[in-house]
């Protein structure tokens, strides 16, 4: 009877040790791992790690799409769209400084090429005249007679004159003769640019479509006011001077493009 006593005790004995063994294990694994316990540091950040949520399906789509799309353009298309009306040139008696144009480009580079097979351009004859039509139908000035301006401005891009190629000066801009070259543009396609630009400040009030590049646009602007020189004729002693038949012998070239 007494050995069971003392079997009974040793028994109660060791459950207490299991019980106490286990709840000081858990207490354990709270504890860190480590003996020197963690304390926060204000002078450094600590890094806090986020959980992210996986992606819909949607969402997953628009990311992977993303990455195939086009870049966005540095510069806007130009808006070949004219705001405004232009009258059609029919005749060639027709002497309107603004209209469209009745020789085609062929005749224009055919023109220039009879009467100088080597003109001294930055561009070849077929590239001028092209800006002239790009830049003239822009505007609404006739792109084939302004060509004709040029060609007896420059005497066919030969030149000789103050001005040099270099200028990219076409209708003698700036220039008043006694070895004052005028004005100087980066490429043939701004020199004709300005060119029409500088028609366009004689025959209408409207503003060019694109940003004035002709040095004296404002000047004749704000000379002429509310008026305007509708004709070629009318450039006479004011584009050229003394030009008794400037605009005739414009409108002369001009015609001699449609027959050749």
């Amino acid at each position: 009877m007494k050995k069971n006593c003392n079997e009974v005790n040793n028994l109660k004995c060791s459950f207490k040790k299991l019980i106490a063994t286990a709840v000081f294990g858990a207490f354990a694994i709270s504890l860190p791992a480590t003996a020197d316990a963690r304390i926060h540091d204000p002078k450094f950040e600590t890094k806090i790690v986020e959980k992210k949520s996986v992606p819909t399906l949607r969402e997953a789509v628009n990311q992977t799409m993303s990455r195939y799309a086009e870049p966005e353009e540095l510069f806007a298309p130009f808006d070949d769209v004219q705001k405004f009306s232009v009258p059609t040139t029919i005749s060639t008696s027709d002497a309107s400084i603004i209209g469209t144009p009745i020789a085609t480009q062929q005749q224009c580079v055919k023109y220039l090429l009879r009467n100088n097979p080597h003109p001294n351009l930055s561009v070849s004859a077929e590239e001028i005249v092209a800006y002239y039509y790009e830049e003239g139908r822009r505007e609404g000035i006739r792109p084939d007679v302004a060509f004709c301006q040029a060609l007896k401005e420059t005497g066919f891009f030969r030149y000789g004159g103050d001005v040099i190629p270099e200028q990219n000066n076409y209708c003698g801009l700036g220039t008043t003769g006694g070895g004052v070259k005028g004005e100087f543009f980066s490429t043939a396609q701004l020199g004709v640019r300005a060119h029409i630009q500088h028609l366009l400040a004689y025959s209408s009030t409207r503003k060019p479509t694109l940003p004035i590049v002709d040095p004296r646009y404002s000047l004749v602007r704000q000379t002429y006011g509310s008026r305007t020189l509708g004709k070629w004729q009318d450039l006479n002693g004011r584009w050229a001077v003394p030009g008794n038949f400037y605009g005739q012998e414009i409108l002369s070239m001009f015609r001699d493009i449609l027959i050749q």
